[in-house]
């Protein structure tokens, strides 16, 4: 059983201009438990160019106006570095300070007890060198009757309201220099694609300059390393962004799930870090190649 930490992590919240998800995002934000404790760090990008300009100011003025947290820090870029580098550069800087930090993004809902559950778990795997992030979503699973954890581990990274620590993070090769040696590695490439029938594919988009992902990276890194993320069995995130700022606009949303409606509480986290056979297999189930195929077709026939 888990009790919640003193100092709570920062929270690292970064946006662009998406006005009206943001401000779901902050509104539910504010909502948990541990906000108030907590020291907010908001990073916001440039705009790509002057028809953008309107929209990031409106977000910033947004912003300008949050309150309720222990403190906030407002961090405005000038240029436009894009996602994939303000993620990088914003989560370095936070994680260099505190040594840990939560990270979330401009379309994320989160149940009151996200902040809590995340804080709970990188208080209990701090010093477990398999768990490398911790989720704060999940697929909506059900949890078997006979499960006694809030919590399971996969071998797959997470990007949708997740943190780390620093030794974790700091050790990435963003420039993957051993990309070369992985593509003649077998062994390594079958760990890798373990966590979902995509990995290689996105991969292979991120090094061939198709795809600009700080996430692909870092689920690499990780696989590389034989490590976990750990997911609530019950999710404490729901994305938002299938919206008309969104690549992914006219997708079956096969990522809709639950909120965690329970109150903040000690939590039964696993101390052997093992992956449970059932949440393995429903998990690589949804990343299947079958799966994939079912949403295609739910995406022709107009489902969302």
């Amino acid at each position: 059983m888990t009790t919640l930490p003193l100092s709570p992590a920062p929270i690292v919240l970064f946006a662009y201009k998406r006005y009206d998800a943001l401000k779901q995002t902050v509104q539910a934000l504010q909502q948990n438990t541990l906000a108030a404790h907590s020291t907010l760090y908001i990073f916001v990008d440039g705009p790509k160019g002057p028809a953008d300009a309107p929209r990031v100011d409106q977000v910033k003025q947004f912003l300008d106006t949050v309150d309720g947290f222990a403190r906030i820090e407002r961090r405005y870029s000038d240029v436009n570095r894009g996602l994939a580098r303000s993620v990088i550069r914003g989560v370095s800087q936070v994680i260099g300070e505190h040594g840990r930090a939560i990270i979330l993004e401009d379309d994320l809902i989160t149940a009151p007890t996200f902040l809590s559950y995340m804080n709970a778990c990188l208080q209990t795997y701090q010093h477990e060198p398999k768990v490398y992030s911790v989720s704060g979503y999940t697929f909506p699973f059900r949890k078997p009757g006979n499960y006694p954890h809030d919590a399971y581990f996969f071998p797959r990274y997470a990007s949708w309201g997740w943190a780390t620590w620093a030794d974790r993070w700091q050790s990435v090769d963003w420039d993957m220099t051993d990309y070369p040696a992985f593509l003649t590695d077998k062994a390594a490439q079958a760990r890798f694609a373990a966590g979902g029938s995509d990995l290689l594919r996105m991969l292979r988009e991120q090094m061939d300059g198709k795809l600009d992902s700080w996430a692909i990276r870092w689920g690499y890194h990780q696989a590389k390393h034989h490590a976990y993320t750990v997911y609530p069995v019950y999710s404490k995130v729901d994305n938002i962004g299938f919206d008309q700022d969104a690549t992914h606009t006219n997708i079956f949303n096969r990522y809709k799930t639950t909120l965690d409606q329970q109150e903040t509480r000690p939590y039964q986290l696993p101390t052997a870090v093992v992956e449970d056979p059932y949440y393995s297999q429903s998990f690589r189930r949804k990343y299947s190649v079958e799966t994939r195929i079912v949403n295609r077709l739910k995406t022709l026939a107009g489902f969302r």
